[in-house]
């Protein structure tokens, strides 16, 4: 039986009644005294009015208070929502899987029952609480300023995962929490061929923990660093899926903010996918650092999305920039960029740089991705089936916990409970006031916790 899930937009206007934009309590009209039929008896039994609490008054105390409790309610109702329409594809999905494949009554029954028990484990399955213990860590294979990430083995299934570690008092001291709220955020709707899949979330008292799908291909950044230079052809193809990449989250309305070679990953066949969304931001005002201060939370809509709008031309500089990188590494291209002789580069490829290189007026990409795919450079890509086609340079894979693609790294004490101390020692407060900040950072995909048993195909090959 299919429940109906609560509208969201009636929930925001029952909170707006109470929310105002200065952080004042609104007033409902009154009703006229004057001017209505009974207005002695108005006069007579009025009450006096009571002075209302201006949120200047308010203390900090107070105002995390109430900033803890709209996360918290918030948080309540789009869960509530986005599980019904997440189960609702899923349903969709297998009956257009079944339409395609022309299945007899009998065989769609069975896939049906076979789907609900899938669903009612999956339900049971997401209560469970996921921990440390329920991984082993087999390697550090990357670190950065707020953390590390490990490759890790399920322990019930076997299965290989990354696992990102991002230490809370460094995500509260550096105000990173709407960042970090952002990146777990588009990991979760990104269900998406070009983004690195995410599978896990959780946490403990000192970190947040993301479980993502392991690329044993490495980073463009290694490739380039064996390579030193690659080809025209090379380049076209790796250029050709960046920007179908970039594509793909700017749909969803986030803007990764940090495209480089080293969060360009390649997977086991070669091909592009994006990855550490650390300093993505997104429309929700969840996603910025503002909303976990105690300060005015109200943005007009309109700034907002001019700033998405730039954010997104600074990304197609930065597309260019990885291309430069590709030819001869050249980084400052006003003072350095030139084109000798001696290299072999076409003028179709010289004029794509020198148009992502100028001013954004003239840009290309500023009206749209279509524009760039339409370029004399890309002629030839089969956008539609890039993925489907081999990549331009072959990866070679031992076994599914290879990590000859990535460089070594030393193992540290981030998972050690003296680690503790850090947090201890944060300026701001203990965890038992701030750890709020990080309500709602666990998620399970329906993916992840059915694999214990066989996923039915239709779930693993269905278009994304």
């Amino acid at each position: 039986m299919t429940t109906k899930a609560p509208c969201l937009r009636q929930v925001e206007r029952n909170w707006d009644e109470w929310n105002c934009p200065k952080g004042c309590r609104r007033e409902r009209h009154p009703i006229s005294v004057d001017k209505h039929e009974n207005a002695s008896h108005f006069r007579r039994n009025r009450r006096p009015r009571t002075r209302q609490t201006s949120c200047s008054s308010m203390s900090n105390h107070t105002k995390e208070r109430v900033t803890m409790a709209k996360v918290t309610l918030e948080n309540f109702y789009s869960n509530l929502i986005a599980q019904h329409e997440e189960r609702e594809m899923r349903q969709q999905k297998l009956e257009k899987v079944m339409d395609e494949e022309g299945l007899a009554d009998e065989e769609k029954r069975m896939r049906r029952s076979q789907h609900a028990r899938k669903e009612t484990e999956f339900l049971r399955l997401k209560r469970t609480r996921l921990g440390l213990d329920d991984f082993e860590s087999l390697k550090v294979i990357g670190r950065g300023a707020f953390g590390e990430v490990r490759l890790v083995q399920k322990k019930d299934t076997g299965h290989v995962y990354a696992m990102k570690i991002l230490r809370k008092a460094d995500m509260l001291e550096k105000e990173q929490v709407g960042h970090i709220r952002a990146e777990r955020d588009i990991l979760v709707e990104a269900d998406s061929l070009w983004v690195v899949k995410m599978f896990y979330s959780f946490q403990d008292k000192m970190n947040l923990y993301l479980l993502m799908e392991f690329l044993p291909g490495g980073d463009m950044m290694t490739l380039l660093m064996k390579k030193d230079t690659l080809t025209e052809e090379e380049t076209q193809f790796y250029i050709a899926e960046t920007v179908l990449a970039i594509d793909s989250i700017h749909q969803l309305g986030f803007i990764h903010r940090d495209i480089k070679p080293d969060n360009l990953l390649l997977d086991s066949r070669g091909h592009v996918k994006l990855s550490d969304f650390g300093l993505c931001t997104g429309l929700k005002k969840a996603h910025r650092t503002e909303f976990y201060r105690n300060l005015n939370h109200s943005l007009s809509s309109d700034l907002t999305l001019q700033n998405m709008n730039s954010k997104r031309k600074a990304e197609t500089w930065k597309r260019n920039r990885r291309q430069l990188e590709t030819y001869k590494k050249v980084m400052n291209w006003r003072e350095t960029l030139t084109f000798p002789p001696e290299v072999p580069i076409s003028e179709k490829a010289k004029d794509l740089i020198l148009r992502f290189c100028c001013e954004w007026e003239h840009r290309i990409g500023a009206s749209g991705v279509e524009e760039i795919k339409r370029n004399p450079f890309f002629e030839g890509v089969d956008y539609d089936h890039i993925r489907e086609r081999p990549a331009a340079i072959p990866i070679e894979i031992k076994s599914i916990d290879d990590t000859s693609n990535f460089d070594e790294f030393p193992e540290s004490d981030i998972l050690q409970p003296t680690a503790s101390a850090v947090v201890t020692n944060h300026p701001e407060a203990d965890y038992k006031n701030k750890d709020w900040v990080f309500i709602n950072y666990t998620y399970k995909r329906f993916e992840g916790l059915t694999a214990r048993g066989a996923i039915p195909s239709y779930m693993k090959t269905g278009k994304r």
